[in-house]
């Protein structure tokens, strides 16, 4: 579907503290877009500063954060914006028997409710001024559940549902909704994980500490079976630069073999072949 091109290249991107938040901000802005890339920790606003990007703290578990970033962006951009990137996110692994309620939650308030009350405030300014692009970055994961990764497949599944009703529900007005899927990045999401479950999980009174051992160590040395087939964040950013620029954005990016590899599987293969599949593969992990 042909989608209005943005007139005004200003663009919001959440979660540009490292990886593909921040290598999209810095190729957008090689190709003259005006970027707001937003960071929660103070420190990382500073980094951004001395990258010559003007920095928006932006906390999406809160409203009053979301409130103030919105509101500082387009009072510095006379009162409008060509598209959001929605990048932040963050995943917690574990087995879901292990994960507390607080810890499923907030994995949801961060990949899903958050990014979506954002994304809300700012599709009335998309529509005023007639123009205005959506990217939300999923995961391979989001078509495809990952064991002892289970609650942040389900929050990434849970995006690529909201993402494909608010493209029809948005068919009628001038603003295109694509998704990113990334498989393997090299970013530091596979250390973030490692440091958030150790921190995070009973270990001791686990059926799984052993294992979790092993999995967290794995992550860290860069020992995962999927490794082999990382690519630089840059890879992301190129898919979200033609979901920002092409006439006719697609719904669906796939980056990487095993993301390509996920999305067939999940379109073409019985639940019952994907088990058996899922099963190998952590019993290879975990021996």
């Amino acid at each position: 579907m042909k989608t209005p091109a943005v007139q005004n290249r200003s663009v919001l991107i959440t979660g540009c503290s490292s990886g593909i938040g921040l290598a999209t901000a810095e190729l957008l802005r090689s190709r003259g877009w005006r970027v707001f890339p937003t960071a929660r920790k103070a420190k990382d606003l500073v980094m951004l500063r001395n990258a010559r990007f003007q920095g928006v703290k932006l906390d999406v578990t809160s409203s009053e954060s979301i409130d103030r970033a919105i509101r500082t962006v387009l009072e510095d951009n006379e009162g409008v914006l060509g598209a959001v990137v929605n990048n932040a996110g963050f995943g917690m692994p574990g087995a879901i028997e292990d994960l507390s309620r607080d810890a499923m939650r907030h994995q949801f308030e961060v990949n899903l409710f958050g990014l979506q009350e954002l994304t809300n405030r700012l599709i009335p300014v998309f529509r005023r001024q007639g123009y205005g692009r959506i990217v939300n970055v999923s995961s391979v994961v989001g078509r495809i559940a990952l064991p002892f990764m289970g609650i942040y497949s389900a929050s990434k599944f849970a995006l690529e549902a909201v993402s494909d009703v608010l493209r029809v529900e948005l068919s009628k007005d001038p603003i295109g909704v694509s998704l990113i899927e990334p498989g393997p990045i090299e970013t530091r999401f596979s250390v973030n994980c490692t440091t958030q479950g150790e921190d995070g999980l009973d270990m001791e009174n686990s059926r799984f500490g052993e294992a979790y051992r092993s999995y967290f160590e794995k992550r860290r040395s860069g020992g995962m079976s999927e490794d082999r087939f990382r690519l630089p964040p840059e890879a992301v950013a190129w898919k979200i630069v033609d979901a920002l620029e092409s006439p006719r954005p697609k719904i669906r990016y796939c980056v990487t073999v095993p993301a390509h590899l996920g999305y067939w599987a999940a379109r073409l293969l019985p639940a019952t072949l994907i088990d058996r599949l899922m099963v190998a593969k952590v019993k290879k992990r975990f021996r």
